[in-house]
């Protein structure tokens, strides 16, 4: 027995047609994109623009953008090829099992869990946050303790979560549609943001482009980002390595779009369409975030940015305050799909996990009217609503990011494994110029993990031993995959 035995693209595609596993296919290439806007634009647009053109890149904050967009397009282009390939739920989980084997892709759903469920519970906490001060807008003042993220019990993040909760067990189609209204909401306020700012942009707020570099204080210990402790590198901000610094800020604003790739069952021509709605929304989302970040710099200075709420900051600067308040209508509607997206896409990872044998089989049970795997779906509601309700997370967040990142590593190999294990594979979209791109993308991924800080990759490093911990326990002594070797017998 090996714990390295890969599971073929042919018996994971058998496995998506049995009748008791089934999920109903009802999204279209359209929808998928209209997903990846929902999940990726959120918090960054509406956050991070200010917090990094104030701190390390200056008005050059675009170009951090570009260069986030650039590293995000090139693992983009290695899940189009997996996507395409294996048209199975569980995204880099199911990509891993046919390339490295069943224990890394075990790793990689456990993975999943840091950038998915703890995903959607940090993102909820946000969303209580921008709700209680709308209301406090209308002059409801929700407590201290049940509002926020320091409440001691979050009632809005809890409410939100179970709400989405009940909408992702009703289908996909009702999900995609609710996705789509929200989407609209949001990208209509982007658009706001952009059209009317452009009335207050001043050119002298874009002199210095790129700031002179200048040293910043050394974060000592287990803040300081790894890259720092390994090669004893000082950091800078503004300069031009200001704005590579930036990039592996923002680059968190475009996590998501490997979320489309976990609806690949329920997607109905998922060869055309998948490769199109993870391209598309990236794509759309990195046009919108450059755009908002050169019409912010330009309305006010980047050295008074807001940090909590830059874009609603700038229009309030420029006397423009019920531009303001959509602002944050248009930042509860975002982080709305955000959190109803990254738990759709943990339950369908959690769902393929089970129909292996990995995690108990029942949890794959799909409602015979919905076609959803309620089970699983309930059960992630529950667990991410009471950790948005309980848990402080603002400092967990980074563990959402470095989960990404290593996922993006092992989809960017794995592409360069299957392709010389099975040349003899359809593949309805290729990765461009390989061996350069995965590589590539592989490469960034890396360095971008590099930066986060040594206190992340402590917490990664103990979450990672647990996952080793219980699949040793249950997933190895269950699994589907061990159950269909041939038994040996000598005498």
């Amino acid at each position: 027995m090996s714990i390295f035995r890969t599971k073929s693209v042919e018996q994971s595609m058998e496995d998506t047609e049995a009748p008791e596993h089934q999920l109903r296919r009802h999204l279209s290439a359209l929808d998928l994109t209209v997903f990846g806007i929902g999940v990726i634009v959120g918090t960054g647009i509406f956050v991070l623009t200010g917090q990094v053109a104030r701190d390390n890149s200056g008005p050059a904050v675009a170009l951090s953008f570009v260069v986030a967009g650039v590293v995000c397009g090139l693992a983009a282009l290695c899940y189009a090829e997996f996507a395409s390939t294996v048209p199975a739920a569980g995204s880099a989980y199911t990509f891993s099992f046919a390339t490295f084997g069943e224990f890394p892709a075990w790793i990689v759903g456990w993975d999943l869990m840091l950038e998915l469920a703890l995903g959607a519970a940090v993102v909820a906490v946000g969303w209580s946050g921008y709700f209680s001060e709308l209301l406090a807008t209308m002059g409801v003042n929700l407590p201290p303790a049940f509002a926020g993220e320091n409440a001691t019990f979050n009632v809005p993040a809890v409410v939100v979560v179970l709400a989405l909760t009940a909408v992702l067990v009703a289908g996909i189609k009702l999900s995609a549609r609710v996705n789509l209204v929200v989407v609209a909401i949001k990208v209509a306020v982007v658009l706001l943001v952009i059209i009317a700012g452009l009335f207050f942009v001043r050119a002298a707020n874009y002199v210095p482009f790129i700031p002179p570099a200048k040293a910043t204080a050394t974060v000592e210990g287990v803040q300081a980002p790894l890259i720092q402790v390994l090669f004893g590198v000082s950091p800078v901000a503004y300069g031009v390595f200001g704005v590579f610094v930036g990039a592996a800020i923002v680059f968190f604003a475009f996590i998501g779009f490997d979320v489309v790739a976990t609806a690949a069952e329920e997607t109905r021509r998922p060869q055309r369409d998948l490769p199109i709605g993870i391209i598309a929304s990236l794509a759309v989302c990195t046009i919108l975030y450059v755009a908002v970040s050169l019409v912010v710099v330009g309305m006010q200075r980047y050295d008074q940015l807001g940090r909590s709420a830059p874009l609603a900051n700038a229009f309030r600067a420029v006397g423009q305050n019920w531009l303001a308040s959509i602002i944050s209508v248009g930042a509860l509607a975002g982080l709305t799909t955000v959190v109803m997206i990254l738990m759709l896409g943990q339950s369908r990872v959690f769902f393929a996990m089970s129909r292996d044998n990995l995690l108990p089989a029942r949890l794959a049970t799909v409602h015979p009217r919905f076609g959803t795997p309620y089970v699983i779906t309930i059960i992630i509601g529950v667990v991410t609503a009471l950790m948005a309700g309980f848990i402080p997370l603002s400092a967990l967040a980074e563990l959402v990011n470095i989960g990404t990142l290593f996922a993006f590593i092992l989809v960017s190999v794995g592409v360069l494994i299957l392709r010389r294990t099975r040349p003899d594979l359809p593949r309805s979209f290729r990765t461009p110029w390989v061996p350069v791109v995965p590589i590539l993308a592989a490469l960034a991924s890396l360095y971008l993990m590099l930066n986060l800080p040594v206190e992340t990759w402590l917490r990664f490093l103990i979450w990672m031993a647990i996952g080793v911990a219980v699949y040793f326990a249950y997933g190895v002594r269950h699994s589907r995959m061990r159950e269909s070797e041939p038994t040996v017998t000598t005498g």
